[in-house]
Protein backbone atom coordinates (compact mmCIF):
# COMPACT_ATOMS: atom_id res chain seq x y z
CA UNK A 1 0.00 0.00 0.00
CA UNK A 2 2.88 2.35 0.65
CA UNK A 3 5.06 1.67 -2.40
CA UNK A 4 3.42 4.59 -4.25
CA UNK A 5 4.90 6.95 -1.66
CA UNK A 6 8.27 6.56 -3.36
CA UNK A 7 6.96 8.35 -6.44
CA UNK A 8 8.36 11.75 -5.50
CA UNK A 9 8.36 14.47 -8.19
CA UNK A 10 11.58 15.41 -9.97
CA UNK A 11 13.59 18.04 -8.17
CA UNK A 12 13.87 21.36 -9.98
CA UNK A 13 16.87 23.70 -10.10
CA UNK A 14 17.26 25.99 -7.08
CA UNK A 15 15.13 29.11 -7.02
CA UNK A 16 17.10 32.30 -7.73
CA UNK A 17 17.37 34.68 -4.78
CA UNK A 18 16.27 38.19 -5.68
CA UNK A 19 18.49 41.18 -5.17
CA UNK A 20 16.80 44.43 -4.25
CA UNK A 21 17.32 47.01 -7.02
CA UNK A 22 16.88 50.68 -6.17
CA UNK A 23 13.35 51.98 -6.76
CA UNK A 24 13.09 55.19 -8.78
CA UNK A 25 9.68 56.03 -7.28
CA UNK A 26 10.48 55.34 -3.61
CA UNK A 27 9.68 58.37 -1.47
CA UNK A 28 12.13 59.37 1.23
CA UNK A 29 12.09 57.01 4.20
CA UNK A 30 10.34 54.22 2.28
CA UNK A 31 10.63 50.79 3.83
CA UNK A 32 13.39 48.39 2.81
CA UNK A 33 11.12 45.66 1.46
CA UNK A 34 9.80 47.47 -1.60
CA UNK A 35 11.84 45.11 -3.80
CA UNK A 36 8.96 42.64 -3.34
CA UNK A 37 6.85 44.76 -5.70
CA UNK A 38 9.15 43.75 -8.54
CA UNK A 39 7.33 40.40 -8.35
CA UNK A 40 3.83 41.08 -7.04
CA UNK A 41 1.39 43.97 -6.61
CA UNK A 42 2.01 46.31 -3.67
CA UNK A 43 -1.09 47.49 -1.81
CA UNK A 44 -0.59 50.53 0.41
CA UNK A 45 -3.16 50.83 3.19
CA UNK A 46 -3.64 52.53 6.54
CA UNK A 47 -2.64 50.45 9.55
CA UNK A 48 -6.03 51.28 11.08
CA UNK A 49 -7.54 48.85 8.52
CA UNK A 50 -5.54 45.90 9.89
CA UNK A 51 -6.78 43.84 12.82
CA UNK A 52 -4.92 40.83 14.20
CA UNK A 53 -7.18 38.15 15.71
CA UNK A 54 -5.96 35.74 18.37
CA UNK A 55 -8.44 32.90 18.91
CA UNK A 56 -10.45 30.31 16.94
CA UNK A 57 -13.69 31.56 18.52
CA UNK A 58 -12.98 35.15 17.44
CA UNK A 59 -12.26 33.87 13.92
CA UNK A 60 -15.52 31.87 13.77
CA UNK A 61 -17.69 34.69 15.12
CA UNK A 62 -16.12 37.13 12.63
CA UNK A 63 -16.85 34.75 9.73
CA UNK A 64 -20.53 34.64 10.69
CA UNK A 65 -20.82 38.42 11.12
CA UNK A 66 -19.08 39.06 7.79
CA UNK A 67 -21.31 36.57 5.93
CA UNK A 68 -24.47 38.11 7.41
CA UNK A 69 -23.49 41.67 6.41
CA UNK A 70 -22.11 40.90 2.91
CA UNK A 71 -23.90 42.72 0.09
CA UNK A 72 -21.85 42.13 -3.08
CA UNK A 73 -19.58 39.12 -2.71
CA UNK A 74 -18.54 36.26 -0.48
CA UNK A 75 -15.38 34.48 -1.64
CA UNK A 76 -14.00 31.61 0.43
CA UNK A 77 -10.99 29.47 -0.40
CA UNK A 78 -10.11 26.64 1.96
CA UNK A 79 -8.81 23.08 1.96
CA UNK A 80 -12.26 21.81 2.94
CA UNK A 81 -15.52 22.58 4.73
CA UNK A 82 -16.25 20.31 7.69
CA UNK A 83 -19.55 18.51 8.28
CA UNK A 84 -20.37 19.35 11.91
CA UNK A 85 -22.92 21.68 13.51
CA UNK A 86 -20.64 24.74 13.48
CA UNK A 87 -19.95 24.32 9.77
CA UNK A 88 -23.68 23.85 9.11
CA UNK A 89 -24.28 27.14 10.91
CA UNK A 90 -21.92 28.85 8.45
CA UNK A 91 -23.83 27.34 5.51
CA UNK A 92 -27.11 28.48 7.12
CA UNK A 93 -25.69 32.02 7.41
CA UNK A 94 -24.86 31.93 3.68
CA UNK A 95 -28.36 30.70 2.84
CA UNK A 96 -29.97 33.38 5.00
CA UNK A 97 -27.86 36.16 3.43
CA UNK A 98 -28.59 34.95 -0.09
CA UNK A 99 -32.31 34.73 0.71
CA UNK A 100 -32.37 38.28 2.11
CA UNK A 101 -30.48 39.53 -0.92
CA UNK A 102 -33.07 37.98 -3.26
CA UNK A 103 -36.02 39.38 -1.31
CA UNK A 104 -34.54 42.87 -1.18
CA UNK A 105 -34.03 43.31 -4.91
CA UNK A 106 -35.86 40.52 -6.69
CA UNK A 107 -32.64 39.68 -8.50
CA UNK A 108 -29.65 39.57 -6.18
CA UNK A 109 -26.27 41.26 -6.70
CA UNK A 110 -24.70 38.97 -4.11
CA UNK A 111 -22.32 36.35 -5.50
CA UNK A 112 -20.87 33.47 -3.48
CA UNK A 113 -17.75 31.69 -4.75
CA UNK A 114 -16.25 28.79 -2.80
CA UNK A 115 -12.97 27.07 -3.73
CA UNK A 116 -12.02 23.78 -2.02
CA UNK A 117 -9.78 20.83 -2.71
CA UNK A 118 -11.39 18.00 -4.67
CA UNK A 119 -9.84 15.04 -2.83
CA UNK A 120 -10.21 16.44 0.71
CA UNK A 121 -13.65 17.87 -0.05
CA UNK A 122 -14.88 14.52 -1.41
CA UNK A 123 -13.68 12.39 1.50
CA UNK A 124 -16.42 10.19 3.06
CA UNK A 125 -20.12 9.95 2.33
CA UNK A 126 -20.94 13.18 4.13
CA UNK A 127 -18.42 15.75 2.95
CA UNK A 128 -17.86 19.34 1.82
CA UNK A 129 -19.79 18.67 -1.38
CA UNK A 130 -22.90 17.34 0.33
CA UNK A 131 -22.80 20.34 2.72
CA UNK A 132 -22.87 22.82 -0.17
CA UNK A 133 -25.22 21.13 -2.67
CA UNK A 134 -28.39 22.61 -1.05
CA UNK A 135 -26.96 26.11 -1.69
CA UNK A 136 -26.27 25.25 -5.33
CA UNK A 137 -29.79 23.89 -5.75
CA UNK A 138 -31.46 26.85 -4.05
CA UNK A 139 -29.34 29.63 -5.62
CA UNK A 140 -27.92 28.27 -8.90
CA UNK A 141 -27.32 31.73 -10.40
CA UNK A 142 -25.45 33.12 -7.41
CA UNK A 143 -23.39 30.27 -5.99
CA UNK A 144 -20.29 28.68 -7.50
CA UNK A 145 -18.40 25.79 -5.90
CA UNK A 146 -15.05 24.92 -7.49
CA UNK A 147 -13.06 21.81 -6.53
CA UNK A 148 -9.37 21.92 -7.44
CA UNK A 149 -7.86 18.60 -8.52
CA UNK A 150 -4.08 18.43 -8.73
CA UNK A 151 -2.79 17.53 -12.21
CA UNK A 152 -0.20 15.26 -10.55
CA UNK A 153 -2.85 12.73 -9.46
CA UNK A 154 -3.74 10.95 -12.70
CA UNK A 155 -3.70 7.65 -14.56
CA UNK A 156 -2.77 4.48 -12.68
CA UNK A 157 -1.68 6.49 -9.62
CA UNK A 158 -5.20 7.94 -9.28
CA UNK A 159 -6.79 4.48 -9.58
CA UNK A 160 -4.50 2.79 -7.07
CA UNK A 161 -4.20 5.31 -4.22
CA UNK A 162 -7.04 5.02 -1.70
CA UNK A 163 -9.02 7.90 -0.21
CA UNK A 164 -7.10 10.05 2.30
CA UNK A 165 -3.75 8.82 0.90
CA UNK A 166 -4.56 10.51 -2.42
CA UNK A 167 -4.41 13.85 -0.60
CA UNK A 168 -0.63 13.50 -0.23
CA UNK A 169 -0.02 14.09 -3.96
CA UNK A 170 -1.16 17.72 -4.00
CA UNK A 171 -3.91 19.98 -2.63
CA UNK A 172 -5.64 23.34 -2.87
CA UNK A 173 -4.29 24.72 0.41
CA UNK A 174 -5.07 28.47 0.10
CA UNK A 175 -7.14 29.95 2.95
CA UNK A 176 -8.76 33.30 2.08
CA UNK A 177 -12.12 34.48 3.40
CA UNK A 178 -13.45 37.59 1.70
CA UNK A 179 -16.65 39.57 2.23
CA UNK A 180 -17.27 42.65 0.04
CA UNK A 181 -14.07 44.67 0.67
CA UNK A 182 -13.00 42.88 3.88
CA UNK A 183 -10.40 40.09 3.65
CA UNK A 184 -9.38 37.52 6.27
CA UNK A 185 -6.02 35.80 5.66
CA UNK A 186 -5.35 32.71 7.73
CA UNK A 187 -3.97 29.19 7.87
CA UNK A 188 -7.27 27.92 9.31
CA UNK A 189 -9.71 25.71 7.44
CA UNK A 190 -13.51 25.82 7.65
CA UNK A 191 -13.84 23.07 10.23
CA UNK A 192 -15.05 22.90 13.84
CA UNK A 193 -11.55 22.29 15.26
CA UNK A 194 -10.38 25.56 13.73
CA UNK A 195 -13.36 27.32 15.36
CA UNK A 196 -12.77 25.91 18.85
CA UNK A 197 -9.40 24.50 19.98
CA UNK A 198 -6.91 24.41 17.10
CA UNK A 199 -4.62 27.44 17.37
CA UNK A 200 -3.89 29.28 14.14
CA UNK A 201 -3.22 32.85 12.96
CA UNK A 202 -5.75 35.27 11.46
CA UNK A 203 -5.59 38.83 10.16
CA UNK A 204 -8.48 41.01 8.97
CA UNK A 205 -7.88 43.65 6.30
CA UNK A 206 -10.89 45.98 6.44
CA UNK A 207 -12.19 48.28 3.70
CA UNK A 208 -9.46 47.21 1.27
CA UNK A 209 -11.17 47.03 -2.16
CA UNK A 210 -7.98 46.58 -4.20
CA UNK A 211 -6.81 43.66 -2.04
CA UNK A 212 -10.30 42.13 -2.09
CA UNK A 213 -10.40 42.47 -5.90
CA UNK A 214 -7.01 40.76 -6.18
CA UNK A 215 -7.98 37.74 -4.10
CA UNK A 216 -11.37 37.51 -5.81
CA UNK A 217 -9.58 37.35 -9.17
CA UNK A 218 -7.05 34.83 -7.81
CA UNK A 219 -9.78 32.50 -6.51
CA UNK A 220 -11.68 32.95 -9.80
CA UNK A 221 -8.55 32.01 -11.76
CA UNK A 222 -7.96 28.82 -9.76
CA UNK A 223 -11.71 28.15 -9.87
CA UNK A 224 -11.69 28.38 -13.68
CA UNK A 225 -9.15 25.54 -13.92
CA UNK A 226 -11.00 23.47 -11.29
CA UNK A 227 -13.90 21.03 -11.44
CA UNK A 228 -17.30 22.70 -10.98
CA UNK A 229 -19.68 21.07 -8.52
CA UNK A 230 -23.14 20.45 -9.99
CA UNK A 231 -26.51 20.24 -8.24
CA UNK A 232 -26.58 16.41 -8.57
CA UNK A 233 -23.13 16.04 -6.91
CA UNK A 234 -21.35 15.42 -10.21
CA UNK A 235 -18.46 17.58 -11.35
CA UNK A 236 -17.47 18.98 -14.73
CA UNK A 237 -14.94 21.38 -16.18
CA UNK A 238 -15.92 24.72 -17.66
CA UNK A 239 -16.57 24.50 -21.37
CA UNK A 240 -13.36 24.44 -23.42
CA UNK A 241 -11.10 24.02 -20.36
CA UNK A 242 -8.40 21.33 -20.29
CA UNK A 243 -9.16 18.58 -17.77
CA UNK A 244 -6.70 18.34 -14.83
CA UNK A 245 -6.30 14.54 -14.85
CA UNK A 246 -7.90 13.35 -18.10
CA UNK A 247 -6.39 16.00 -20.38
CA UNK A 248 -2.78 16.73 -21.30
CA UNK A 249 -0.88 17.64 -18.13
CA UNK A 250 1.52 20.13 -19.70
CA UNK A 251 -1.29 21.94 -21.55
CA UNK A 252 -3.37 22.13 -18.36
CA UNK A 253 -0.46 23.51 -16.30
CA UNK A 254 0.39 26.10 -18.97
CA UNK A 255 -3.22 27.32 -19.05
CA UNK A 256 -3.33 27.48 -15.24
CA UNK A 257 -0.01 29.35 -15.12
CA UNK A 258 -1.28 31.86 -17.67
CA UNK A 259 -4.56 32.44 -15.80
CA UNK A 260 -2.91 32.99 -12.40
CA UNK A 261 -0.02 35.11 -13.73
CA UNK A 262 -2.52 37.31 -15.60
CA UNK A 263 -4.14 38.11 -12.25
CA UNK A 264 -0.79 38.86 -10.56
CA UNK A 265 0.64 40.92 -13.44
CA UNK A 266 -2.49 42.95 -14.17
CA UNK A 267 -2.86 43.83 -10.46
CA UNK A 268 0.82 44.73 -10.32
CA UNK A 269 0.46 47.04 -13.31
CA UNK A 270 -2.63 48.68 -11.77
CA UNK A 271 -0.86 49.27 -8.47
CA UNK A 272 2.28 50.64 -10.16
CA UNK A 273 0.16 53.20 -12.01
CA UNK A 274 -1.62 54.09 -8.78
CA UNK A 275 1.70 54.35 -6.95
CA UNK A 276 3.14 56.65 -9.64
CA UNK A 277 0.00 58.81 -9.48
CA UNK A 278 0.18 59.00 -5.66
CA UNK A 279 3.89 59.83 -5.81
CA UNK A 280 3.29 62.71 -8.23
CA UNK A 281 0.32 63.90 -6.16
CA UNK A 282 2.51 63.99 -3.08
CA UNK A 283 5.07 66.06 -5.01
CA UNK A 284 2.30 68.50 -5.95
CA UNK A 285 1.03 68.39 -2.37
CA UNK A 286 4.38 69.58 -1.08
CA UNK A 287 4.36 72.49 -3.55
CA UNK A 288 0.87 73.46 -2.35
CA UNK A 289 2.05 73.33 1.24
CA UNK A 290 2.61 77.06 1.64
CA UNK A 291 -0.81 77.91 0.10
CA UNK A 292 -3.02 75.35 1.85
CA UNK A 293 -1.21 74.67 5.11
CA UNK A 294 0.12 71.30 6.22
CA UNK A 295 -3.13 69.29 5.92
CA UNK A 296 -2.62 68.12 2.28
CA UNK A 297 0.87 66.84 2.97
CA UNK A 298 -0.15 65.30 6.29
CA UNK A 299 -3.08 63.40 4.71
CA UNK A 300 -0.87 61.99 1.96
CA UNK A 301 1.79 61.01 4.47
CA UNK A 302 -0.55 59.43 7.02
CA UNK A 303 -2.77 57.49 4.63
CA UNK A 304 -0.37 54.64 3.81
CA UNK A 305 1.88 53.38 6.57
CA UNK A 306 1.38 49.68 5.83
CA UNK A 307 1.98 47.64 2.69
CA UNK A 308 0.48 44.29 1.72
CA UNK A 309 2.22 41.93 -0.74
CA UNK A 310 0.37 38.76 -1.84
CA UNK A 311 2.84 35.87 -2.21
CA UNK A 312 1.64 32.98 -4.36
CA UNK A 313 3.22 29.52 -4.57
CA UNK A 314 1.88 27.04 -7.15
CA UNK A 315 4.82 24.86 -8.13
CA UNK A 316 2.64 22.47 -10.20
CA UNK A 317 1.97 25.52 -12.42
CA UNK A 318 5.58 26.77 -12.34
CA UNK A 319 4.77 29.70 -9.99
CA UNK A 320 7.33 30.08 -7.17
CA UNK A 321 6.91 33.64 -5.91
CA UNK A 322 6.42 32.84 -2.22
CA UNK A 323 9.50 30.60 -2.22
CA UNK A 324 11.62 33.30 -3.88
CA UNK A 325 10.53 36.00 -1.44
CA UNK A 326 10.89 33.78 1.64
CA UNK A 327 14.39 32.66 0.62
CA UNK A 328 15.40 36.27 -0.02
CA UNK A 329 14.07 37.42 3.36
CA UNK A 330 16.05 34.65 5.09
CA UNK A 331 19.17 35.45 3.05
CA UNK A 332 19.05 39.21 3.60
CA UNK A 333 18.26 39.10 7.33
CA UNK A 334 21.21 40.87 8.93
CA UNK A 335 23.22 40.11 12.07
CA UNK A 336 21.30 40.88 15.28
CA UNK A 337 17.94 40.89 13.52
CA UNK A 338 15.53 38.25 14.86
CA UNK A 339 13.19 35.97 12.96
CA UNK A 340 10.39 34.22 14.79
CA UNK A 341 9.23 31.41 12.52
CA UNK A 342 6.34 29.10 13.31
CA UNK A 343 4.87 26.02 11.65
CA UNK A 344 2.41 23.39 12.78
CA UNK A 345 4.31 20.78 10.77
CA UNK A 346 8.07 21.15 11.13
CA UNK A 347 9.49 19.73 7.92
CA UNK A 348 11.53 22.57 6.38
CA UNK A 349 12.86 22.31 2.85
CA UNK A 350 16.60 21.78 2.56
CA UNK A 351 16.98 25.29 1.11
CA UNK A 352 15.24 26.90 4.11
CA UNK A 353 17.27 24.79 6.56
CA UNK A 354 20.54 25.73 4.85
CA UNK A 355 19.63 29.43 4.99
CA UNK A 356 18.67 29.28 8.68
CA UNK A 357 21.89 27.44 9.57
CA UNK A 358 24.11 29.49 7.27
CA UNK A 359 22.95 33.10 7.76
CA UNK A 360 23.51 35.64 10.54
CA UNK A 361 20.09 36.45 12.03
CA UNK A 362 18.82 34.95 15.28
CA UNK A 363 16.01 32.39 14.88
CA UNK A 364 13.30 31.34 17.30
CA UNK A 365 11.40 28.48 15.67
CA UNK A 366 8.04 27.48 17.16
CA UNK A 367 6.69 24.03 16.33
CA UNK A 368 4.14 21.57 17.65
CA UNK A 369 4.97 19.19 20.48
CA UNK A 370 3.75 15.65 19.63
CA UNK A 371 0.61 16.03 21.77
CA UNK A 372 -0.60 19.15 19.92
CA UNK A 373 0.23 17.80 16.45
CA UNK A 374 -2.95 17.54 14.36
CA UNK A 375 -2.21 13.85 13.68
CA UNK A 376 -1.76 12.90 17.36
CA UNK A 377 -3.89 9.86 18.17
CA UNK A 378 -4.87 9.27 14.53
CA UNK A 379 -5.70 5.73 13.41
CA UNK A 380 -3.44 3.57 11.26
CA UNK A 381 -0.28 4.86 9.58
CA UNK A 382 -1.30 8.50 10.20
CA UNK A 383 -0.85 7.88 13.94
CA UNK A 384 2.92 7.57 13.38
CA UNK A 385 3.18 11.01 11.76
CA UNK A 386 3.85 12.91 15.05
CA UNK A 387 6.76 10.51 15.69
CA UNK A 388 8.09 11.23 12.19
CA UNK A 389 7.98 14.97 13.00
CA UNK A 390 9.87 14.30 16.26
CA UNK A 391 12.53 12.46 14.24
CA UNK A 392 12.84 15.36 11.74
CA UNK A 393 13.03 17.85 14.62
CA UNK A 394 15.71 15.79 16.39
CA UNK A 395 17.81 15.62 13.19
CA UNK A 396 17.60 19.40 12.75
CA UNK A 397 18.43 20.03 16.42
CA UNK A 398 21.45 17.72 16.14
CA UNK A 399 22.64 19.71 13.12
CA UNK A 400 22.24 22.97 15.06
CA UNK A 401 24.33 21.51 17.90
CA UNK A 402 26.97 20.10 15.53
CA UNK A 403 27.43 23.60 14.06
CA UNK A 404 27.45 25.18 17.58
CA UNK A 405 24.48 27.36 16.67
CA UNK A 406 22.32 26.70 19.78
CA UNK A 407 22.46 30.34 20.89
CA UNK A 408 21.52 31.73 17.48
CA UNK A 409 18.96 29.09 16.41
CA UNK A 410 16.52 28.03 19.10
CA UNK A 411 13.65 25.54 18.80
CA UNK A 412 10.56 25.93 20.97
CA UNK A 413 7.65 23.51 21.25
CA UNK A 414 4.06 24.68 21.62
CA UNK A 415 2.16 22.75 24.27
CA UNK A 416 -1.37 23.41 25.52
CA UNK A 417 -3.68 20.89 27.16
CA UNK A 418 -6.73 20.03 25.03
CA UNK A 419 -5.51 22.05 22.01
CA UNK A 420 -3.77 21.35 18.71
CA UNK A 421 -1.37 23.72 16.94
CA UNK A 422 -1.66 24.87 13.32
CA UNK A 423 -0.09 28.37 13.29
CA UNK A 424 2.38 29.25 10.57
CA UNK A 425 4.28 32.30 9.39
CA UNK A 426 7.10 34.55 10.56
CA UNK A 427 7.79 37.87 12.25
CA UNK A 428 10.91 39.86 11.38
CA UNK A 429 12.52 42.17 13.97
CA UNK A 430 15.25 44.40 12.56
CA UNK A 431 18.49 44.78 14.53
CA UNK A 432 17.95 47.01 17.56
CA UNK A 433 14.16 46.90 17.34
CA UNK A 434 11.80 45.47 19.95
CA UNK A 435 8.90 45.33 17.50
CA UNK A 436 8.46 43.46 14.19
CA UNK A 437 8.19 45.49 10.98
CA UNK A 438 7.21 42.53 8.75
CA UNK A 439 5.12 39.41 9.10
CA UNK A 440 4.20 36.59 6.73
CA UNK A 441 0.73 35.12 7.28
CA UNK A 442 -1.28 32.63 5.26
CA UNK A 443 -1.31 28.97 4.29
CA UNK A 444 2.35 27.84 3.69
CA UNK A 445 4.13 25.64 6.27
CA UNK A 446 7.69 26.19 4.89
CA UNK A 447 7.88 22.46 4.10
CA UNK A 448 8.31 20.41 0.94
CA UNK A 449 4.56 20.12 0.39
CA UNK A 450 4.04 23.88 0.58
CA UNK A 451 6.87 24.58 -1.84
CA UNK A 452 6.45 21.75 -4.34
CA UNK A 453 3.01 20.11 -4.19
CA UNK A 454 0.18 22.35 -3.01
CA UNK A 455 -1.39 25.65 -4.05
CA UNK A 456 -0.48 28.22 -1.40
CA UNK A 457 -0.96 31.93 -0.69
CA UNK A 458 0.13 34.23 2.08
CA UNK A 459 0.75 37.94 2.45
CA UNK A 460 3.77 39.88 3.58
CA UNK A 461 2.56 42.71 5.80
CA UNK A 462 5.13 45.49 6.19
CA UNK A 463 4.29 48.34 8.55
CA UNK A 464 5.89 51.48 9.91
CA UNK A 465 3.03 52.01 12.36
CA UNK A 466 4.00 51.35 16.00
CA UNK A 467 0.47 50.37 17.10
CA UNK A 468 0.22 47.67 14.40
CA UNK A 469 3.78 46.53 15.13
CA UNK A 470 2.68 46.19 18.75
CA UNK A 471 -0.35 44.08 17.68
CA UNK A 472 1.94 41.75 15.73
CA UNK A 473 4.42 41.58 18.61
CA UNK A 474 1.64 40.66 21.06
CA UNK A 475 0.41 37.97 18.66
CA UNK A 476 3.91 36.48 18.53
CA UNK A 477 4.39 36.69 22.29
CA UNK A 478 1.01 35.06 22.99
CA UNK A 479 1.90 32.05 20.83
CA UNK A 480 5.44 31.66 22.19
CA UNK A 481 4.23 31.95 25.80
CA UNK A 482 2.70 28.47 25.44
CA UNK A 483 6.06 26.92 24.57
CA UNK A 484 9.16 25.41 26.10
CA UNK A 485 12.71 25.56 24.77
CA UNK A 486 13.98 22.36 23.13
CA UNK A 487 17.19 20.87 24.54
CA UNK A 488 18.98 17.51 24.31
CA UNK A 489 16.93 16.24 27.27
CA UNK A 490 13.69 16.87 25.30
CA UNK A 491 14.44 13.87 23.10
CA UNK A 492 15.17 11.62 26.08
CA UNK A 493 11.56 11.81 27.30
CA UNK A 494 9.53 8.59 26.89
CA UNK A 495 6.96 10.28 24.60
CA UNK A 496 9.80 11.15 22.17
CA UNK A 497 10.71 7.53 21.49
CA UNK A 498 10.70 6.94 17.72
CA UNK A 499 10.37 3.36 16.49
CA UNK A 500 12.99 2.03 14.12
CA UNK A 501 10.54 1.55 11.23
CA UNK A 502 9.48 5.23 11.52
CA UNK A 503 13.14 6.31 11.31
CA UNK A 504 13.65 4.14 8.22
CA UNK A 505 10.48 5.23 6.44
CA UNK A 506 10.56 8.97 7.26
CA UNK A 507 13.32 9.92 4.73
CA UNK A 508 11.30 8.16 2.00
CA UNK A 509 7.95 9.79 2.74
CA UNK A 510 8.83 13.17 4.31
CA UNK A 511 8.05 14.95 1.02
CA UNK A 512 4.40 13.88 1.28
CA UNK A 513 3.36 15.40 4.63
Amino acid sequence: RSSWLLLAPLLTPPVPVITAPPCSLCPEGAHRFQWIRNLVPEFGISSSHVKVLSSPTEFYELLKVQIKTAKQRVVMASLYLGTGLLEQELVDCLEETLEKSLQAKGSSNLRVSILLDYTRGSRGRKNSRTMLIPLLQRFPEQVRVSLFHTPNLRGLLRLLIPERFNETIGLQHIKVYLFDDNVILSGANLSDLYFTNRQDRYVLLQDSPEIADFFTELVDAVGDVSLQLQQDDTVQMMEGMEHPYQGDKMTYCEIANRRVMEVINSARTRQELLHAKTFHSSQQGSSLLSQQGSQVSEDLKMEHDTWIYPLIQMKPFGIQIDEMVTETLLTEAERDSRIYLTTGYFNLTQAYMDLILGTRAEYRILLASPEVNGFFGAKGVAGAIPAAYVYIEHQFYSEVCYLHQQERVQLQEYSRAGWTFHAKGLWLYLAGSDLPCLTLIGSPNFGYRSVHRDLEAQVAIVTENKALQQQLHQEQEQLYLCSGVVSASTFEQPNRYVKLWVKLVTPLIKNFF
